[in-house]
């Protein structure tokens, strides 16, 4: 069993592998960690450090030049990667919990548990995310906390409607008919033998889910509803670089942050598409 097992998980990955993009997009994300887990190591700066100069163009000193107040537009950018790597992950680790766990309950129970979880999650669903999360983050205020419980609580249905579909379907199986005519008890079903096997595609959706909240969060930081200044984050220097003066001349202030945020939404959406194509039984 452990041999198929791991057979099983060899030719996944080779599939994977076949996807061009997705492994490269694999190594932007890994770089993106990297980055993230040890930028005090890369960054060349202080991001916090107010300098001399104040929207230099690109040196030895500062790749990237500096920012409006002289601050290292390289550090930043590296240390920006911190927040949107814990957004996207804490966000999608908070939805895909809760949709699991709501999820499970409605598919196999059925009946008024669904009717009542379905429906709270169609009044969810029917307002846009953005609007809520503008709504929400100028009640409770700006931060980054707040903004991965946020985001994470208003991701749930969405998993929530893919769980429950699967489990519809893996419910009808023999094998989860015979575990509940043996008399196994609804959890051990539900954890043991269902969820296993609804697994792929809520690891492919969690992988757009980040994509999303990284896009999400770089917009709330734009608009100044994000994270709190001065913590550096590619939305905020994308709102600091807005003024018609900077994007005509002083392209190293909004152009890295808009690379950074266009290959690490793409880069999780590639990998996405190769997990669904390698985990597909069909192809």
């Amino acid at each position: 069993m452990q041999t198929q097992r791991i057979h099983s998980a060899f030719r996944i990955w080779r599939r994977f592998c076949r996807h061009k993009f997705a492994a490269a997009g694999l190594g932007v994300i890994a770089a993106l960690i990297i980055a993230a887990v040890f930028a005090p190591v890369f960054a060349p700066h202080d991001p916090y450090a107010i300098g001399a100069e104040f929207s230099a163009p690109p040196d030895e000193d500062h790749p990237l030049g500096t920012d409006s107040i002289g601050r290292d537009v390289a550090s930043r950018l590296i240390y920006g990667s911190r927040v949107s790597v814990s957004v996207g992950v804490g966000t999608v680790i908070i939805a895909t919990l809760l949709g699991i766990l709501l999820g499970l309950q409605s598919g196999y129970f059925g009946g008024f548990i669904d009717m009542i979880i379905m429906r709270i999650a169609d009044v969810f669903l029917s307002f846009p995310t953005m609007i809520l999360l503008m709504v929400i983050s100028s009640i409770v205020g700006p931060g980054l906390n707040s903004m991965i419980v946020i985001m994470g609580v208003l991701g749930w249905p969405g998993v929530a409607r893919l769980v429950r579909s699967n489990v519809l379907s893996i419910k009808q199986l023999d094998y989860t008919k015979s575990a509940i005519a043996l008399g196994f008890k609804h959890q051990r079903i539900l954890f043991f033998h269902i969820l296993p096997n609804a697994m792929g595609p809520i690891l492919v959706n969690a992988t757009f889910g980040v994509a999303r909240a990284i896009l999400l969060e770089s917009s709330l930081s734009f608009l100044g509803m994000g994270v709190n200044p001065p913590t550096p984050t590619w939305g905020n220097m994308l709102a600091d670089a807005q003024s018609l003066t900077t994007l005509t001349a002083r392209p190293w202030l909004w152009v890295p942050p808009g690379v950074m945020i266009l290959l690490s939404v793409l880069a999780f959406n590639f990998v996405g598409d190769g997990l669904r194509d390698a985990l597909d039984p069909n192809k």
